[in-house]
């Protein structure tokens, strides 16, 4: 796309955002967005369960406080003006945060709310995958997965429940062990295929997460042994290590069973089967040593629990 047409856009979308928060009705907004996702007036009426013509009344509303047309119409459909196009992604996003904040902030009359938060790799990889099952058993039960990937994450953001990894709870704090982690190289199946004993490594780049004690070290503590010098990759995160993997940068280390989500993902395979050795570090179920556990955190904490036991 043009420079030129790139520039207009952006200061139409700035104009818009501008206007945005004066215009008088929220409705129009709401209407324009259907209209211009299904590019039909009528089908928009549809899912508004409002008429056709109510429709074209509240777009024309819009389009005249505005000043500009922002749907150019046809016989049977409706196409986006240059403006209307440039206004879109302003509505919608706006449209999404006010939903979304909604739900954060008073979420279900009748729900209680839960925070828990977790490694941003056990979220995406083990937890997240997992948690509509609680959603589906505890409707009473609103959760929110809160991430973090440093230690001071954990520390100065406060939740009702953490999932931390390492050697167990902390001063002031109690839980559950919940699992360790095993380790073991992995790769694409194409290059998994090639490597036959741990010399084979040697060859590729080893993909290390400096922010976990157990590392390449744990799997190779003779790295001589190899005959030859290993070259290293270092990332600060396991998600960036399996991606980096994912795209023939590289052998990264699975830590299961945290990450078997994310070799699902990303389709990588154990490279030599037998090579496998245990973390020294674990994850644990933590909360406050001066409370009892509500109701919400008791029915989370039975239900992790069981889901950890088939690990």
């Amino acid at each position: 796309m043009p420079d030129a047409i790139l520039a207009a856009e952006g200061k139409l979308s700035l104009t818009f955002s501008m206007i945005l928060s004066r215009i008088p009705s929220l409705n129009w907004l709401r209407v324009f967005e259907t209209a211009a996702r299904t590019e039909s007036f009528a089908r928009a009426a549809e899912q508004l369960n409002m008429s056709a013509p109510a429709v074209s009344q509240q777009i024309r509303a819009l389009e005249q406080y505005l000043g500009r047309p922002l749907f150019t119409r046809g016989a049977q459909s409706v196409r986006l003006t240059e403006a209307g196009r440039a206004f879109l992604p302003t509505v919608t996003n706006a449209l999404i945060s006010l939903e979304t904040t909604t739900a954060s902030l008073f979420g279900r009359s009748d729900a209680t709310p839960l925070t828990i938060r977790v490694s941003l790799m056990l979220a995406v990889s083990w937890l997240g995958p997992r948690l509509p099952a609680f959603q589906a058993l505890h409707p009473e039960v609103q959760p929110t997965l809160l991430t973090g990937n440093a230690l001071e994450d954990f520390q100065r953001r406060p939740s009702d429940l953490m999932v931390t990894f390492g050697t167990g709870p902390g001063p002031g704090q109690v839980g559950d062990a919940l699992f360790g982690e095993r380790l073991y190289p992995i790769a694409p199946q194409a290059i998994a295929d090639r490597i036959e004993t741990l010399a084979d490594l040697a060859s590729h780049r080893l993909i290390e997460v400096s922010t976990h004690r157990s590392n390449w070290l744990r799997l190779l503590p003779d790295a001589g042994a190899l005959g030859a010098r290993p070259e290293f990759v270092f990332t600060d995160n396991t998600l960036a290590a399996l991606a980096l993997c994912a795209a023939g940068g590289g052998i990264a280390l699975a830590r299961a069973p945290a990450s078997d989500g994310l070799m699902d993902l990303h389709s990588l395979v154990p490279c030599l089967p037998d090579c496998i050795v245990k973390g020294d570090q674990g994850y644990h179920l933590v909360f406050p040593a001066h409370r009892s556990l509500t109701k919400a955190e008791s029915a989370f904490r039975d239900w992790l629990l069981a889901e950890a036991a088939q690990e």
